[in-house]
C-alpha cells in the first residue's frame, strides 16, 4: 500500500459532514443549520448557538407553563342576574298520608278492599288482632262479620270520593298573598297506583288564580 494514498483517504473521510450536520442543513427548523455548520467553531457559531438554544429554552418554559395551567382546570363562572316583574306561582299540592278515614268504612267495603286496605287477609280475617286496639278491634269486628252476607257492587272511584278524607276537614287555616284562601281553591284529583306508588291517593290542587301584578 502507498502511504501518501493512504494519507488522503484519511484526510477526505475526515472531511466528510456528520450526521447531524446533514440533518441540521437539510431541516426547516430556523437556525438550527447556523449552529452545525462545516468548518471550525466561529463567534458567528456561538452567537447562533447561544440564540437557538435560549429559544428553545424560552419555548420548553412556556410550554411547560401553559400544560401546568391547562391540567390545573381554571375556569370562570359568569352569572347574569335578572329580576321579573312577576312570578308565575308554582302548584301546590296537598296529600294525606293516612288514605281513608276509618270510621266511613262499611262492610261492603272491607269485604272488596279490606286486604288492599291491610285491614284483613286474604281469608278475610282480622290479621293478628291481639296487636289492634280494643276499641278499633271492635268496630272493625263487627264490620268484618261476613255471615250471611250478600255482597253489593263496589266502585274504587266511589270509594275512594267518600272514605277518603276531605280537605274541608282537614285545612285550618289558608292564607296567600294576604288573601282568606279554603278548600273551594284547591281542586281534587287522585292518584293511580304506579309501580312506585302502590296505593291511589286523593290530591289537592292549588287552583287559586292571580294576576301578573299581584
Amino acid at each position: 500500500m502507498d502511504l501518501k494514498d493512504s494519507t488522503s483517504e484519511g484526510s477526505m473521510g475526515s472531511l466528510q459532514p456528520s450526521s447531524i450536520q446533514i440533518f441540521a442543513n437539510t431541516s426547516t427548523l430556523h437556525g438550527i443549520r447556523h449552529v452545525f455548520v462545516y468548518g471550525p467553531v466561529t463567534i458567528r457559531r456561538l452567537l447562533w448557538t447561544l440564540a437557538f438554544v435560549g429559544s428553545l429554552g424560552l419555548l420548553l418554559v412556556e410550554s411547560s407553563d401553559r400544560v401546568a395551567f391547562y391540567f390545573s382546570y381554571q375556569h370562570v363562572t359568569k352569572v347574569d342576574e335578572v329580576v321579573a316583574n312577576s312570578l308565575v306561582f308554582p302548584a301546590v299540592t296537598i296529600c294525606n298520608l293516612n288514605e281513608f278515614r276509618f270510621s266511613r268504612l262499611t262492610t261492603n267495603d272491607l269485604y272488596h278492599a279490606g286486604e288492599l286496605l291491610a285491614l284483613l287477609d286474604v281469608n278475610l280475617q282480622i290479621p293478628n288482632p291481639h296487636l289492634a286496639d280494643p276499641a278499633v278491634l271492635a268496630i272493625l269486628q263487627e264490620k268484618a262479620n261476613f255471615k250471611q252476607y250478600k255482597p253489593k257492587v263496589f266502585n274504587m272511584q266511589e270509594f275512594l270520593a267518600r272514605v277518603g278524607h276531605d280537605l274541608k276537614d282537614m285545612m285550618l287555616y289558608c292564607k296567600f298573598k294576604g288573601q282568606e284562601c279554603n278548600h273551594e281553591d284547591f281542586k281534587t284529583a287522585f292518584l293511580k297506583p304506579t309501580p312506585m306508588v302502590e296505593d291511589s291517593h286523593a290530591l289537592y290542587h292549588f287552583t287559586r288564580q292571580l294576576n301578573p301584578t299581584e
